[in-house]
Order: C-alpha cells, then sequence, then structure tokens
C-alpha cells in the first residue's frame, strides 16, 4: 500500500481545510470536523519525506478507542469514525495550551532533569531521580501550542497572568488531565504496559469543554513494558518502550535532531517497513486486539465515499 501523505477533498458544505504536521482537518458548516489522519510522520517538528503505510489508521483507531474508554469522564469531540483513516466530530475552539503530564521522568523531562533543572514549567521535580525514574505524584508541564513551529514550555501561573485561560477553567482542565491519565495508566496496566507520559487537548464549543484530538497513541504517548522494568531501572538501562521515540532515535543515531542546516536521512523502503511493522505492533500491544490492515485498493477514494455518505447522514 502506498503511504497517504496529501489529501485534498471537497465534502458537501466544506468551509475550510487545514493541514497540520499528521493530520488533514476540513471546516463542515462550522459545526463539525472531518480529521483524516494521514501516514504522514513528524518528528522534531519535522514532516519527515516519506510517508508510513497504515500508520494513519493505526493512529486513528486507537484514539477513537481511548476517547470511548474516557467519555464518561468529559464529553469529548468524536461523533464517528466512518473510515479507519477518518473521524468525524464536533468542531470546538481549542483552548492554546497543550496539557502535557508525566508519570515518570523521561524524554523532555529528563534532559532538562540532566543539564541540572530542577523545576519545569513551574513544578519542582525532586533530587536524586534518575532516567525513567517514577515521580512521587504524576506533573502536569503544560506548553504554547504553537501555530508553526516548536512548542514551548509554560507554566500554570504564566497561563493564567497571560489571560490564555482563566484560573478556573485551568484547574478544570489540570482536573480532567489527571482523571484521563489516571484511567490511560489503568488501561495500560491490563496491558502489561505503563503509560509514562502524554498530551491532552482540550476546547469548548458553548459552554462545555470538551477533550479534543487523538488521546493515548503513541504520537502522542510514550510507553514502557511493564515486565522488566524495575530491572533495566536498577541497571540504568534504556527502557523497552512503545512509542514514536524509536523513530527519534534512529534520527539522531543519524545525525538528525530538526536544527538548522541537518538533513533528515535517507528514509530507505526497508526503514519505512520498519516503522509500518512497530505502528502495527504498537496497536496490537495497545489495544490488545488484532490489527487488520484496511482495503488498500484507492484509499483516497475510499475515503471520500466513506465520508460523503456520512455527512449525508448528519
Amino acid at each position: 500500500m502506498e503511504a497517504i501523505v496529501k489529501t485534498n477533498f471537497e465534502f458537501e458544505g466544506q468551509k475550510s481545510h487545514y493541514v497540520g504536521k499528521v493530520r488533514d482537518v476540513y471546516s463542515i458548516n462550522d459545526d463539525y470536523l472531518v480529521m483524516v489522519v494521514s501516514d504522514r510522520i513528524s518528528a522534531f517538528d519535522v514532516v519527515l519525506p516519506k510517508g508510513i503505510p497504515f500508520k494513519g489508521q493505526v493512529l486513528n483507531q486507537i484514539a477513537a478507542k481511548f476517547l470511548d474508554a474516557t467519555a464518561d469522564i468529559l464529553p469529548n469531540w468524536k461523533i464517528a469514525v466512518p473510515d479507519p483513516m477518518v473521524t468525524v466530530g464536533h468542531k470546538c475552539e481549542p483552548y492554546k495550551v497543550e496539557m502535557v503530564i508525566r508519570g515518570y521522568l523521561s524524554g523532555h523531562a529528563w534532559r532538562e532533569y540532566k543539564a541540572g533543572k530542577r523545576t519545569l514549567c513551574g513544578v519542582e521535580m525532586p533530587d536524586g531521580m534518575v532516567e525513567n525514574q517514577k515521580f512521587p505524584e504524576p506533573i502536569i508541564t503544560p506548553t504554547t501550542k504553537a501555530a508553526e513551529g516548536h512548542d514551548e514550555d509554560i507554566s500554570k501561573e504564566e497561563i493564567i497572568a497571560q489571560g490564555i485561560v482563566s484560573r478556573e477553567e485551568y484547574e478544570q482542565l489540570e482536573a480532567y488531565t489527571r482523571a484521563i491519565f489516571a484511567r490511560g495508566t489503568e488501561i495500560a496496566a491490563k496491558m502489561g504496559l505503563i503509560l509514562v507520559d502524554t498530551k491532552y487537548e482540550f476546547g469548548k464549543k458553548g459552554d462545555t469543554i470538551y477533550l479534543m484530538d487523538e488521546i493515548h497513541t503513541p504520537d502522542s504517548s510514550r510507553y514502557f513494558y511493564a515486565e522488566g522494568y524495575e530491572e533495566r531501572l536498577a541497571r540504568g538501562e534504556k527502557q523497552k518502550q512503545l512509542s514514536k521515540e524509536f523513530v527519534r532515535e534512529w534520527l539522531m543515531a543519524n545525525g538528525f535532531q530538526g536544527r538548522d542546516g541537518e538533513q533528515v536521512p535517507e528514509m530507505t523502503d526497508e526503514i519505512v517497513a520498519s516503522i509500518t511493522e512497530r505502528y502495527i505492533e504498537l496497536y496490537e500491544n495497545i489495544t490488545g486486539e488484532k490489527f487488520v490492515k484496511a482495503e488498500a485498493e484507492d484509499v483516497v477514494g475510499r475515503i471520500e465515499r466513506n465520508v460523503s455518505e456520512f455527512l449525508a447522514t448528519l
């Protein structure tokens, strides 16, 4: 199957078309969004030159599953999944922050910690921790939501002082973030996984706060395998993980971290195929279900047909 890296649909009632790093989002009559999860892949805020077959289907189906599994905590934007690569949902006014929650000292938090910092986004991190160690309590380290380029770390107090979100609403977002993370942690544990860190996006429709976008996918979250976690931690070894980190590690090993003047290494067919396999492995481990590849003939035509038929029912 060829990877779907670009779409350009004209749906009934379509008002606008936004292209993100991975998602193509179509606004329908300013009430609904059609989110097509493409096979594009990004790392270090750069979209890589080749797409990954079936990646869009993996992400879309994991997100749909977790949106359903957390719908009792707060409403979410999802209405239906009319195609394996598409979710249709409510159009909300997004908050201009992403709520990042970390249960363990990993990734960006560890890089900051290793550099000597003990405060991240205004949150204190205890002294004497090692990479991938569990925090006494999960910490929330929000970022600004950049229209382009890098998202920036920001503290709760800065968000409130700058009027990005009111104190009352921000505290509600924090409460939702902790509750969803707790649910995700519980589900992951049943699969023999540890939900290490993740990010959530929220928006409003009327006076109601909605959970938006994707949740608990390997693009937005980091998972460790629970088995052997303590032993690897004690020995100072890397954790066995399920996330997009393996793509970042491959890029870094080949001299690319998204900095000016750096070139993306060649993505051979073998590399692309191996990333597809890892995403399918991620799906099966996170959901506990066998991944069923969608019909690969004329995928763009299939998406257009499925979405158009569904929109006609709204």
